[in-house]
């Protein structure tokens, strides 16, 4: 829920910065210097960056060890350990166990199978969790070409650092089972955790839950439905652009303008087991496109290119490890960006729990249902009682409108999609 330089650096140490940058990179990004990273880390957390990045090392090898197949040397390799000798050394220290013994234990529960070139295991989470409005939301804004809900799982493409690949997400008592396949193996624990950011699985449900239910008149949408998350996303700078492509449309309208998009400036990809066909473009690849072949208003036009510019050239920066009051008043200085807009970028992609869409119509029609306040104003207000945890109550509120983003697809909703 914090925003502080220590939180930032825990968000881009998960991402594994400090293993591709090292503690400088880390640094950097802050606009700290190594020192003063290294003692606000050890007076907060009693442990330096260099020792939290090894511990998740350590924790993603025990994740690959106990849900997959892989032999120990590509799972050692797989969580970023440079040696053999490391990880064991690693192993022995974080769990009291060598990874033999670590393996045999592992050994007890069912792995599923996976084809050649392709990683199967499951992303644990904090119960409870609600998938319905979740993965609705994921299937209901798919993006043709890049996203898409098959056989009962959310599927799209990732680009990575090294270089891409996709992923199938799908809902199953107490894990979510992940299948990936990606063309480079140095990119699996960057997309295990963009997989665990976009589906927010390492948020604390009981908190949020028990905040949120204090209140009388959100109490009985957390009681029929607890465990609700914030669909996020696997890109920042993707989602900008179509939040910036929502404004103002329906979310059909939305689709067919990001699919425009995609195929016209999206890296084309092979995908033998559905209907992906392309990554989505990054900025770089859309700071030459030409405004007038866009169908927007002139307005938007001009909206869409500046912030496409701003990414594409880093004046902009909505990375993982951003300062989200920064960012929100970067983003409010473009031309057309308004409050709506800011606030669903900083809760979707900047992760924000705290981030609350008091003028979203949806929202002002829930409240003015239950006996909320239904002006901003007010709704903001009498919303303060909800901190840190607002966007978890926009989720639920969300609830109140019979939206299709709520409700898992059907099979005749997803061919409905395609």
């Amino acid at each position: 829920a914090r925003a502080d330089s220590v939180a930032r650096a825990m968000r881009l140490i998960r991402d594994g910065v400090v293993d591709r940058e090292g503690v400088p990179g880390l640094a950097a990004r802050l606009g700290y210097s190594a020192r003063q990273i290294e003692r606000q880390l050890l007076a907060e957390l009693g442990a330096g960056p260099l020792a939290l990045a090894r511990a998740q090392r350590a924790q993603t090898a025990r994740l690959l060890i106990e849900t997959t197949a892989l032999p120990m040397a590509e799972v050692a390799f797989a969580a970023g350990f440079s040696s053999i000798r490391t990880f064991n050394e690693t192993v022995r220290e974080v769990f009291a166990l060598a990874p033999g013994e670590l393996r045999s234990r592992a050994a007890r529960s069912t792995k599923p199978s996976a084809t050649p070139g392709t990683t199967v295991l499951r992303l644990p989470y904090r119960a409870p969790l609600n998938p319905s409005n979740l993965f609705g939301h994921l299937a209901a804004t798919a993006v043709p070409g890049v996203e898409e809900w098959r056989d009962g799982a959310y599927r799209r493409t990732l680009t990575l650092r090294y270089g891409h690949g996709t992923v199938a997400l799908s809902p199953q008592p107490g894990h979510i089972a992940c299948r990936l396949s990606l063309t480079d193996p140095r990119d699996l624990t960057l997309a295990i955790s963009r997989c665990r950011w976009l589906l927010d699985l390492d948020a604390d449900p009981t908190a949020v839950d028990e905040q949120l239910r204090a209140d009388p008149l959100l109490a009985p949408l957390v009681d029929e439905a607890p465990g609700r998350r914030v669909p996020r996303t696997v890109d920042e700078a993707e989602f900008a652009v179509r939040a910036v492509l929502g404004q103002q449309v329906s979310t059909a309208a939305a689709r067919t303008h990001a699919a425009r998009l995609v195929t016209a400036h999206g890296t084309p990809v092979d995908d033998p087991e559905g209907g992906l066909t392309h990554l989505f473009p990054t900025p770089g690849a859309l700071a030459g496109l030409d405004p007038e072949r866009l169908a927007l208003p002139r307005s938007r036009r001009t909206t869409l290119t500046t912030l496409v510019g701003a990414l594409a050239d880093g004046s902009l920066g909505l990375g993982t490890g951003t300062d989200w009051e920064r960012a929100r008043a970067e983003l409010a200085a473009l031309p057309g960006f308004g409050p709506w807009t800011v606030e669903v970028i900083a809760m979707r992609a900047l992760g924000d729990p705290d981030a609350f869409l008091p003028t979203d119509l949806g929202i002002r029609r829930a409240a003015g249902k239950l006996g909320l306040p239904s002006t901003p104003a007010a709704l903001t207000a009498r919303a303060a009682a909800w901190r840190p945890w607002r966007a978890y109550a926009v989720q639920y509120l969300w609830t109140v409108d019979d939206h299709p983003i709520n409700h898992l697809p059907t099979r005749e909703s997803r061919e409905d999609q395609s």
